[in-house]
């Protein structure tokens, strides 16, 4: 097969969430562990960290991977989705120096995490096919599997695993790591994970394993109980990111998101510049932060101007993009992954704080999220222009036009994304701003080739 041949495989011969929806998750970890048990366990073979959450799993889990890379460890990253290459969900880079363990700071020459290759996915996928046709696994089983096997061929230092839904079932939650990392929890997947915090703070304490330390990104008074008693559960000692250390300031600069961090009980502030620049990294910023001085307890070695040098690059060391990513100048076009209640929350809040004389919003939605919270969110005076993403799951875009126009936002509606945009372009003025949103799938499908300064 050939590697397109390979992913129409992949794609439409399994049972795909972004496909189809609930039909493709398998609530238990059998086909996971039958598939690694076939590859000789190779989730085995490598040191990793997981991290769950309902936003922010993504930024968080690049931010830890340019850090240890950075560092001098070999590392690995799985995330979920892609944007544009399905080998994106799959990274590594970095190599520890000849005769010896990772250093701080031994890496001297930047290197990149490197999408797996196609070989790789052509190779595996002809391997394992057989057992595909015996076990009927979903997509996301057989990514999972496909990843491990890779980071174990590649014999690298430590992979960060973020968990595709949930935790507790999901097919990830075979790793025992170094490290759990939960960065929050929100209203998303309520069909599948629950509809009260509770209810999904359950799921995602379900990574948290007997004796292994777990960081909690954001407490709540309605999930804070649950994580410590599933911990008290494994003896694993929890902290909680924003209980150590808060952001006293932060600003946009260069480029860069610049936050001061200060330490409870401490006087000294440090300074991070992050090249992720939304102001909700600051949160994640905190919960990066406290995992590492997690690791740093258990033996890993990563000085202060280690992480400071890693942040600043995660875009560029990782591949990273998506997260209030600013693609166009004049007028400012922004892209940004956030596609439920509290991903919108964050950006609306962003969006306050800007000077733009008038915002155009293209957004697509898929069926399953909360989309009247959603738009109830959104500015009332912006334009809109309501489009969709090229999957079944995809909210027609009539659709949701004729829902936003019932709570007073008014626009347009468009077949498909690039189309929005141009008209987005086409009415701006050069001091306006444009954000894409709503779906990862709507942003992943905008062409950077299409558009001109």
């Amino acid at each position: 097969m050939t590697y397109q041949q390979t992913i129409d495989y992949l794609f439409h011969h399994l049972p795909m969430f972004s496909r189809i929806g609930d039909a493709a998750i398998k609530k238990d970890l059998t086909n996971t562990l039958k598939l690694c048990e076939a590859l000789g366990n190779p989730q085995t073979k490598f040191k990793s960290i997981h991290i769950a959450g309902t936003n922010g799993k993504g930024s968080t889990s690049h931010m830890l991977a340019a850090i240890l890379q950075t560092a001098g460890y070999k590392t690995g990253l799985y995330t979920s989705p892609h944007l544009k290459d399905f080998r994106e969900r799959i990274k590594c880079g970095g190599s520890p120096p000849k005769g010896g363990s990772p250093q701080t700071g031994a890496i001297k020459k930047e290197v990149t995490l490197q999408m797996v290759s196609e070989d790789f996915v052509i190779d595996f996928t002809k391997r394992i096919k057989p057992l595909i046709e015996e076990l009927q696994p979903s997509f996301f089983e057989i990514t999972v599997a496909m990843a491990f096997e890779y980071f174990a061929q590649q014999k690298i230092d430590v992979a960060v695993v973020e968990v595709g839904l949930g935790g507790r079932l999901d097919s990830t939650n075979i790793i025992t790591p170094e490290l759990s990392v939960i960065t929050n929890i929100g209203y998303d997947h309520m069909n599948i994970l629950g509809d009260t915090l509770d209810k999904i703070a359950f799921e995602k304490a379900g990574i948290i394993k007997p004796t292994i330390p777990v960081v909690i990104g954001e407490t709540t008074n309605q999930t804070k109980n649950v994580f410590i008693s599933k911990a008290t559960e494994q003896n694993a000692a929890i902290s909680f990111a924003d209980q150590k250390r808060f952001a006293a300031d932060w600003k946009y600069e260069n480029h860069l998101l610049s936050v001061e961090v200060a330490t409870n009980g401490k006087d000294d502030h440090q300074l991070y510049q992050l090249d992720l620049t939304g102001e909700y990294q600051t949160k994640n910023l905190l919960t990066v932060l406290e995992a590492v001085s997690i690791l740093k307890t258990k033996g890993w070695n990563i000085d202060e101007a280690t992480i400071k040098k890693g942040l600043a690059q995660t875009k560029k060391l990782t591949g990273l993009h998506g997260r209030w990513e600013i693609i166009h100048q004049n007028p400012t076009i922004i892209l940004d992954v956030g596609h439920n209640v509290d991903g919108i929350k964050q950006i609306v809040h962003q969006l306050e704080n800007i000077d733009a004389p008038h915002v155009h919003i293209v957004m697509g939605m898929v069926k399953d999220k909360d989309i009247d919270a959603v738009l109830n969110l959104l500015p009332k005076d912006a334009s809109y222009y309501f489009t969709k993403a090229q999957i079944p799951r995809a909210l027609p875009e009539e659709e949701l036009m004729l829902k936003a126009n019932q709570i007073g936002l008014r626009g347009q509606h468009y077949p498909e994304v690039n189309t929005g945009l141009k008209a987005a372009m086409d009415k701006a003025s050069k001091k306006d701003l444009i954000l894409v949103c709503g779906s990862v799938f709507v942003v992943g499908e905008v062409e950077l080739s299409g558009l001109h300064q």
